[in-house]
């Protein structure tokens, strides 16, 4: 074998192995390529989980607006609280106030 004849077999060699390699590598990208049913089940994937994105965030606005509305109603519960505790110490001051009158005047009525 000449210089030659080694040159061209290599080069053959070396080509047949580019064309083995270019159909292997066509035949697995044609049997991994994705279906048109499989794209459509990921597009309605995809809107699916958008759609429970969007759902998550409108259910998160109305959770935070039903606490900034039980922050108020609870606020407003406290005053009430707060203003009756008030009132019954008041009216227990004022309890006291006419036991002690109602104690004085008898007390003076009484016989000795």
């Amino acid at each position: 074998m000449d210089r030659s004849a080694f040159i061209i077999a290599t080069a053959v060699a070396l080509f047949a192995a580019f064309l083995l390699g270019w159909f292997a590598s066509w035949l697995v990208h044609r049997l991994t390529r994705p279906t048109a049913a499989d794209l459509g089940e990921l597009d309605r994937m995809a809107r699916r989980l958008h759609d429970a994105g969007v759902a998550r965030d409108r259910a998160l606005g109305d959770l935070e607006a039903l606490r900034a509305e039980h922050a108020t109603r609870l606020a407003a519960v406290e005053a009430e609280a707060a203003a009756a505790a008030e009132g019954l110490r008041e009216s227990g001051l004022e309890i006291e106030e006419l036991r002690h009158y109602i104690e004085t005047r008898l007390s003076r009525n009484r016989p000795v």
